[in-house]
């Protein structure tokens, strides 16, 4: 009986060490872990301008990353593999050793870019251990995709299908504060959209005309699609006209508190009779320090020199990684 009891103890045991193994997180402490791990504040800041989980199918420059996830993780996959294999793609985009070949023939293969190998190891190991958001198209889109590849598909071209259609979400309906972030997001994905779409293309130089020329126009189109005001203000403005008011001044502060703090930030709703406005962080990652950070260090010389003649008064250089670079300013009716 003694050799029984002692028998089920180390079954139990090794029971436990196995579990634990495949999964560190208990169910209990699993959302906690989720946001404080540090690869998802970066998975948000680098990724999401072009992966974001708030963007349409029509209006996505990349697939979401709850794709990325599905394409190269199986029930045979370790973190470690995964890991490597993410550092391996960020490290040499390429074509022919894409496992997702539906989106290199949409998008075109992403531009290389230079991370440091922490952050895409935090990013990978969020990727890997957390359920992460998505699209609420993405479900069927994936079902439908991997039906088509078993042959069980209904037959019609999956692109085309993509092109006609439209997910509609009715974003009166969310809370202030959610409403307010959605509209922000939404007209972020459609800038990074056309910018991602400039430097693949043509190169940052070009990409600066971009912005020169389309930024505030797209902007305006999305205010008038969410029937909103909708702006993007700093304190080190490039262009004038996003001079940040004193009001403005001291939310950006606060929000660099916030992101100093290693803070989850959260959508600032200020009530007023018949409308609402909403303030969030705009902050920077690898991609906008092309164009925002360091002279010579991360702006090279001739993008610097493109700055000055687009833009004479500008004051939008100096930022370093997840630094807060101004805030979006929503305002709607109730």
């Amino acid at each position: 009986m003694k050799n029984s009891l002692l028998l089920l103890v180390l079954v139990v045991f090794l029971v436990s060490c196995n579990s634990n193994k495949k999964d560190p997180y208990s169910a209990a402490n699993k959302e906690v872990a989720a946001k404080e791990h540090p690869g998802k504040k970066l998975m948000e800041t680098n990724c999401n301008i072009c992966h974001s989980p708030a963007a349409t199918q029509q209006n996505r420059i990349g697939p979401p990353m709850i794709a990325i996830k599905r394409h190269y993780i199986d029930s045979g996959t370790t973190k470690e593999e995964f890991v490597s294999a993410i550092q391996a793609w960020i490290k040499n985009p390429n074509a022919k050793d894409a496992k997702m070949f539906g989106a290199v023939k949409r998008f075109g293969v992403m531009p290389k870019q230079a991370y440091p190998e922490k952050t895409i190891e935090q990013i990978s190991e969020y990727l890997y251990d957390f359920e992460i958001e998505q699209p609420d198209w993405f479900e069927a889109h994936y079902n439908e995709e991997m039906g088509n590849r078993k042959g069980t598909g209904n037959g019609k071209a999956m692109q085309n299908k993509e092109n006609k259609q439209q997910v509609e979400v009715n974003f009166e309906d969310l809370p202030y504060g959610e409403r307010g972030l959605k509209y922000a997001l939404t007209t972020k994905v459609v800038l990074g959209k056309n910018l991602m779409g400039t430097i693949q293309q043509k190169g940052v130089l070009e990409a600066l005309k971009f912005c020169n020329v389309q930024a505030y126009p797209l902007t305006d189109s999305m205010a008038v699609v969410h029937d909103a005001k909708i702006k993007r203000v700093s304190e080190q403005p490039r262009n004038p006209n996003n001079k940040a008011n004193r009001e403005e001044l001291k939310y950006i502060e606060d929000f660099k508190q916030t992101i100093a703090n290693n803070e989850e930030p959260k959508p600032l709703v200020k009530e007023f009779d018949n409308n609402v406005k909403v303030y969030y962080p705009i902050t920077t990652n690898t991609m906008c320090l092309q164009c925002h950070g360091k002279p010579n260090e991360t702006i090279d010389k001739l993008t610097l020199t493109k700055i000055k003649t687009l833009y004479p008064m500008d004051k939008a250089i100096g930022y370093g990684e997840n630094e807060v670079r101004g805030i979006w300013s929503i305002s709607f009716d109730k």
